[in-house]
């Protein structure tokens, strides 16, 4: 049996209830208000969502520098980011762990990148493995390897407030236009019961003769949520669907002393409701009635249980991605 905290710890928390029952209450009466909230501010944001006016691309090409999964040779780890190729332009997206971990310099180095390769830089989410780090998180201050050469004061676009050293911040406030062609979905909210109140964009693309593509960080506002929200912004069909669902089902990535941080942490539940397979079935019904052909699958926020119940009842085309690999969308 698989337990989202170990039974070693179990004397630790019994002892320390005093102090974790008033904890966790106030937390839960912060989530069940944010939970309102942002239901509130998605619908909002739906219904005004008007079309983006997004340039028609001849080509897109997703080359991934951090992943759970990973090529030979490459590092995985269970952060996010990937490079966007147009034949517009050029958009890094997120930064997995940063300088706090080897695996984006590694990998980076391995497929020769820098930023000089970016145009602009957009982070998904104000989350550790997304914008540097644990420290980069806590101080909101977007961090990048030095290795990876000067940001070169390029636009870095921000789904909520933050600072981003070395870049040009610019905070997203709806759907809109960003570089290389490419377009984002504006900031979905979620409450999540340990990280707060969660604001996130999601990258939307028109690929010439095809239709929509849409790729997410984690996303935390639900495959169902970012959906809604593409269909507002085109009227073509979703060709391709992407990125990280968070699903760990079974089990969290990058677990630490016998905790399942990702089973607790970023959910979207109380930390006494554990996601299930019911939520994953849900999932799967609204991206099959969106019909996209492709799917890329990021497994560093969902476990292999839940990987391959999106390979076996997905309608589409459905990859893993891998940090090294290059995929033609």
């Amino acid at each position: 049996m698989s337990f989202r905290i170990n039974p070693l710890w179990w004397p630790i928390l019994l002892a320390g209830s005093p102090i974790l029952i008033p904890f966790v209450a106030a937390k839960n009466k912060r989530f069940k208000a944010g939970r309102i909230k942002a239901d509130i501010s998605n619908k909002t944001r739906i219904d005004q969502a008007k079309p983006l006016d997004l340039p028609e691309l001849d080509r897109l090409e997703l080359t991934i520098l951090v992943e759970e999964k990973a090529q030979k040779g490459f590092l995985g780890d269970a952060g996010v980011s990937y490079l966007f190729k147009t034949d517009k332009g050029s958009l890094l997206y997120d930064l997995g762990f940063g300088p706090e971990r080897p695996t984006l310099t590694h990998n980076a180095a391995k497929l020769g990148f820098t930023l000089d390769q970016a145009e602009a830089l957009a982070i998904s989410h104000l989350h550790p493995d997304h914008m540097g780090g644990m420290k980069a998180s806590s101080k909101k201050q977007v961090t990048y390897p030095k290795e990876l050469g000067s940001a070169g004061f390029k636009t870095c676009f921000l789904p909520d407030k933050a600072e981003a050293k070395g870049f040009k911040p610019k905070i997203v406030m709806e759907p809109g236009l960003l570089t290389g062609g490419l377009g984002t979905t504006g900031p979905l909210a979620r409450s999540l019961f340990f990280m707060g109140y969660t604001e996130e964009q999601a990258i939307v693309a028109r690929l010439k003769g095809k239709g929509l593509v849409v790729f997410t960080g984690c996303g935390h506002p639900t495959a169902e949520v970012i959906l809604k929200m593409a269909r507002r912004l085109g009227d073509e069909p979703i060709y391709a669907f992407g990125g990280g669902l968070h699903f760990p089902i079974t089990t969290g990535r990058g677990n630490k002393l016998g905790i399942q941080f990702q089973q607790i942490i970023g959910t979207g539940k109380p930390p006494w409701d554990p996601i299930s397979d019911k939520e994953l079935t849900n999932t799967i019904k609204a991206i099959n009635q969106a019909g996209p052909q492709k799917v890329f699958l990021s497994a560093h926020d969902t476990c292999d249980h839940a990987i391959d119940r999106f390979r076996n009842e997905l309608k589409s085309q459905t990859t893993v991605l891998e940090a090294g690999g290059t995929y033609k969308i």
